[in-house]
């Protein structure tokens, strides 16, 4: 059994479709043995979410609940195959984790090469630390370009435990092996996320254990195995961005 010391990509009440509260979701994650939650609430163009200004006053939230580490911060849109972010640069250095992923009613679903480069656009900028659920069919990617992009750049490719379980992605197990395949092969590590919408699924890594069990990926290429790793992660990125 995989050791898993941090789930960096949930929802709260704040994103319009999810159910739990920030302090409900962190004591979860307390008693689910993590030592830091991340929660990154949709940015606008999905439906119910909060506004811009949320993200801009989070600094009223303490980092430290039930003796585990609390990341906030934002599942940033992304818009076009220019890679254009749907948050105002302003508020990026409010956001103590930065996710960017394509979701159907914000991007328009284009060729392959369209689509990576879209992504591949986003994993150049400097303020992204992971791509969310870049494993859906319905908009094909070129992985081979996708992951040297995120070696070469710093970024994480994310494996995403509800993607791997929803009926209207697309391949999302075999693309998720062809991503995990090519991170092995690189030697670069993933990051594995419950995309949890409630406490209960915090820390859910069901559907990813059985692909990472499949192709037999390393426990030290799962960045969730240590929570000071992704600190490190997250540093390294935080000493290139232009803020």
């Amino acid at each position: 059994m995989r050791r898993y010391e941090l789930d960096v990509h949930t929802h709260t009440i704040a994103s319009g479709h999810a159910y739990g509260t920030i302090t409900e979701m962190a004591r979860a994650a307390s008693e689910k043995g993590l030592k830091i939650l991340g929660i990154t609430e949709h940015t606008t163009g999905i439906p119910g979410t909060c506004d811009e200004f949320y993200f801009g006053n989070m600094g009223v939230v303490p980092r430290n609940m039930f003796g585990i580490e609390l990341m906030l911060g934002a599942e940033i849109n992304i818009l076009d195959y220019k890679g254009t972010l749907g948050l105002n640069e302003r508020y990026f250095r409010h956001l103590d984790v930065r996710i960017a992923g394509i979701h159907s009613m914000c991007y328009e679903y284009g060729t392959m090469a369209e689509n990576t480069q879209a992504i591949i656009n986003t994993i150049k900028n400097p303020v992204i630390d992971i791509i969310s659920h870049p494993d859906d069919g319905n908009c094909p990617l070129d992985y081979d370009e996708v992951v040297q992009a995120a070696k070469e750049y710093h970024v994480l490719l994310e494996i995403n435990n509800n993607s791997l379980r929803s009926s209207s992605r697309k391949n999302t197990f075999e693309n998720s092996v062809k991503i995990l395949e090519l991170c092995r092969k690189l030697n670069i590590p993933v990051l594995v996320s419950s995309d949890a919408h409630y406490m209960t699924d915090i820390a859910n890594f069901e559907n990813v254990e059985k692909v990472l069990d499949s192709v037999g990926f390393p426990e030290e290429l799962v960045i969730n195995s240590s929570a000071d790793k992704f600190r490190e992660f997250i540093r390294v990125n935080r000493e290139r961005e232009r803020f």
